[in-house]
């Protein structure tokens, strides 16, 4: 992405976590092995809950962005992990993100 905050992209990945409650965001794998959280354009579609270690094609733009607190523990929620985790998250945390128009899980 070089100094460009955003990028219109497509690009290719592994799934290792969906959303628990209704597959309204997923994460997949780096390169670097960080993950890379994935949203949804306009909230307009969801992902299927159970395409954890699927390869997946997305289309959309990838950005640089600051999360929240309150977004990350919203997320950890989500993740269904425990309230103790929960409250372990006391920091923003700046991450790669990726708000896709369009999702093909590939067949493996």
């Amino acid at each position: 992405m070089g100094d460009s905050q955003t990028v219109d992209m497509k690009i290719e990945g592994k799934v290792v976590d969906v959303c628990k409650k209704k597959g309204c965001w997923m994460t997949l794998a780096m390169p670097n092995g960080d993950p890379m959280r994935v949203t949804f354009k306009d909230y307009a579609f969801f992902m299927p809950k159970d395409i954890v270690g699927k390869t997946v094609v997305l289309d959309g733009i990838a950005k640089k962005q600051t999360i929240s607190v309150e977004t990350l523990r919203h997320y950890a929620e989500d993740a269904k992990q425990s309230p103790e985790e929960v409250a372990k998250i006391t920091d923003p945390k700046r991450e790669l993100a990726f708000e896709a128009k369009g999702v093909v899980v590939l067949e493996e």
